[in-house]
């Protein structure tokens, strides 16, 4: 039910196509390892810079936020974004880093809280970008997501996301709960 509910909640909020996704001005890609535990490239990395190259060229974005996980001395995947998206020519200036975004949640919460954005663009795969897009409405902030490309069905990503979207729910009943008593 809950998987369902999120896809829901933010079915109008997402786009695969730039001809029809309006104008904000940040885009906000959600973190994700560059390279995959075995060796090579993580295409779902892949995927999200592609796509958030193609929107500040497409001038649907002015800039960019990559907001990551970099809780361990030797990773940090904001850096590891900014870097790819500074080698396909989006020059530094534009791009910032939130090295606190440990999750979904974190994330779309510190755009609105640290970066002063209630209205922004989540850049990353339709299933990250359904819950990020459920997450933020429910923050009271006009979050819309524009869909990466994504890779074949694998029964272990949907088994996380059902997972995801289960805390998901949880976390917002939390925070909004402690916003109330606080």
């Amino acid at each position: 039910m809950c998987y369902f509910s999120v896809s829901l909640w933010s079915i109008k909020k997402n786009y695969d196509n730039v001809q029809n996704i309006p104008y904000n001005t940040f885009g906000v890609v959600l973190g994700t390892s560059k390279y995959l535990y075995g060796g090579g490239i993580n295409a779902y990395f892949k995927y999200r810079i592609d796509a958030a190259y193609f929107l500040f060229h497409r001038k649907k974005i002015s800039y960019i936020i990559v907001s990551g996980d970099n809780r361990e001395k030797n990773y940090n995947e904001p850096r590891m974004m900014k870097k790819e998206l500074i080698n396909k020519g989006i020059p530094s200036s534009f791009i910032y880093e939130d090295f606190s975004g440990i999750c979904t949640l974190l994330s779309v919460l510190r755009v609105g809280k640290i970066f002063h954005q209630k209205k922004f663009t989540i850049i990353s795969q339709k299933f990250h970008n359904e819950r990020a897009v459920f997450i933020g409405n429910c923050l009271g902030l006009d979050v819309i997501g524009f869909n990466a490309k994504s890779l074949s069905f694998d029964y272990k990503i949907q088994f996380r996301e059902i997972l995801a979207r289960i805390k998901a729910i949880w976390d917002i009943f939390i925070y909004l709960l402690s916003r109330n008593i606080g």
